[in-house]
């Protein structure tokens, strides 16, 4: 193929112009000596506390960072929509599904088989084709390799490679044992993308068929973005992919995520102008952002979230109930909400206590700050004189968390409860939270999908125990019920079934409702194009500067 000396020429200087310009914007050494680095207009640069430790977010471990990563390198079959709310925010819209690799899909046997017709010019980065075996292939992956992409993939009711066949070069079916809501917007989410099978395959080993070594590490994409260069802990470069098919051309060409530990820091950077986006920052630097004005500060309460006290239920004192119902009486709610989320949020406490629970989540307890009931309570349970305990916490959240441990530290001693705060390190959280094994800790959870059994099936199912049921939770009766739930077609049977099983969790309480926390994002003002995501991460391909 050739290339006229014109494009060439352009090419280079674009690359010599931001080869040049990031690594001096970004040392931080300069940018102390300098007072605005004003940042390209088809450059965006983002810092966060943390970035990706991997580029495919079906390695073991893989961290939110590396589900971010894998949103803009690979292609799902579809995407949703957007809409526009009231006070002028944009976010994705759950009831719009759309095309992206696949341009096309038909529903048959009512709803038991979905037939996927894919783009026939789309591409991965290396220039191959994009073929329905290429689709399989990731499917077979995505359910095979365990852990959080498998459990993600049977929340859709995607368990078995025999689902998944191919028809023909460009069509790509998908069957099911019964016809299930969750599994078209399942499709959406970021776990089931399209990996070049052929190049990964070039990769595997017999103790590593997937080749999750080598994608962890490497490309295998064919999405909006490739990988111009990554330094796990420092920075990722992405580079916008000219030949995408799936969407409109990004009018980004450069996206550089830089991984800055000090909030402050972070904070200093974007006051300046010498970055574009800081996320991650703490709820106190939003609030004070949003009030002074000189940046865009956008908040969106997050879908299907519940910010809360992790007991965990397998581990004395808190198989007891009472003991756990004590500590939801116990928590100093107020407080947290005011010293440690500075108001980034709604309360999830202190409803009517003779309303039935509405059939929506997340829903708000009826629990509130009552020492006295905490007390009685304890006292019950064989407690009067209280007892030692641990509270675990990630250090990745701690401009959360840690004020609020210690509000709840001090708050517990008034009931007899001592209580010793470990810090985790960010990269270690997900496997603490799979060993089981803390008492108490402070966690959250967002869904993707926008059902309250959906929720349920992550956090409380105990047939299912995922990796995010920290309190290690089972109760059969609500597990048939979260069963019931997915599958139910009759709305007022439906709506029976969530009120019954929020019910249950708040009275076994494994999980103490603290409250519905917003995700917040600080950018320039001449960042234009932001849509709120499922996933809470940036969706670069939207992405534009004035």
């Amino acid at each position: 193929m050739a290339i006229r000396k014109s494009a060439i020429a352009r090419a280079q200087a674009y690359r010599s112009h931001t080869s040049l310009w990031i690594p001096a914007a970004l040392s931080l050494g300069l940018l102390h000596g300098i007072a605005h680095a004003e940042t390209p207009k088809d450059v965006l640069i983002e810092v966060a506390e943390h970035g990706p430790n991997s580029l495919d977010a079906m390695a073991p471990a893989a961290n939110e960072f590396a589900q971010m990563a894998s949103w803009q390198l690979y292609d799902r079959l579809i995407t949703h929509g957007t809409k526009t709310l009231p006070d002028g925010k944009v976010m994705y819209d759950a009831t719009k599904i759309e095309p992206e690799l696949a341009k096309s899909w038909e529903i048959q046997d009512g709803g038991k088989t979905l037939i996927f017709h894919l783009r026939e010019d789309a591409t991965f980065h290396d220039g191959s084709p994009v073929t329905a075996d290429d689709v399989k292939w990731s499917f077979d992956r995505a359910v095979s390799v365990g852990g959080f992409p498998t459990v993600q993939m049977a929340a859709g009711s995607l368990t078995d490679p025999k689902q998944f066949s191919v028809v023909d070069a460009h069509t790509f079916k998908i069957t099911l044992p019964v016809a299930d809501k969750l599994t078209l917007p399942d499709l959406a989410v970021p776990v089931p993308y399209v990996v070049n099978k052929k190049l990964a395959l070039r990769h595997a080993t017999t103790d590593d068929p997937w080749a999750l070594k080598w994608t962890s590490l490497n490309d295998a994409g064919g999405g909006p973005f490739k990988v111009g260069s990554w330094k796990s802990g420092d920075r990722i470069v992405f580079d916008r992919f000219d030949n995408w098919k799936s969407g409109p051309t990004p009018a980004l060409k450069r996206v550089v995520l830089r991984e800055i530990a000090s909030p402050g820091t972070r904070r200093a950077l974007l006051e300046k102008g010498d970055v574009d986006v800081s996320v991650g920052l703490p709820p106190k630097d939003y609030a004070e952002l949003a009030a002074a004005g000189k940046v865009n500060v956008i908040g969106t309460l997050m879908q299907n979230e519940q910010f809360n006290v992790d007991l965990n239920v397998t581990m004395k004192p808190f198989d007891d109930k009472r003991v756990r119902q004590a500590i939801a009486y116990a928590l100093p709610y107020d407080s947290i909400m005011k010293q440690a989320l500075y108001e980034r949020g709604e309360p999830l406490f202190g409803a009517d206590p003779s309303a039935p629970y509405a059939p929506k989540w997340p829903v708000a307890s009826k629990y509130n700050t009552d020492l006295d009931k905490a007390k009685a309570l304890l006292k019950d349970a064989g407690y009067a004189d209280g007892f030692k305990t641990d509270l675990y916490i990630d250090m990745s959240q701690t401009t959360v968390q840690e004020p609020m441990a210690l509000l709840i530290q001090e708050q517990l001693k008034k009931i007899g409860i001592s209580i010793e705060i470990h810090k985790v390190p960010g990269s270690e959280w997900f496997a603490k939270m799979g060993s089981k094994s803390m008492p108490m800790d402070i966690n959250y959870f967002y869904g993707w999908l926008d059902y309250p059994e959906y929720f349920y099936f992550w956090t409380y199912d105990g047939k299912n125990n995922s990796v995010f049921n920290t309190a290690n939770y089972s109760n059969p009766e609500l597990d048939k019920l979260i069963e019931q739930a997915r599958f139910e077609s009759d709305p007022t049977a439906y709506d029976a079934i969530i009120t019954k099983m929020n019910g249950i969790a708040m009275d076994d309480v494994p999980r103490v409702p603290v409250a519905h926390l917003y995700s917040d994002i600080a950018m320039q003002k001449n960042v234009k194009g932001y849509v709120y995501w499922f996933h809470t991460h940036l969706d670069l391909k939207s992405i534009s500067k004035d």
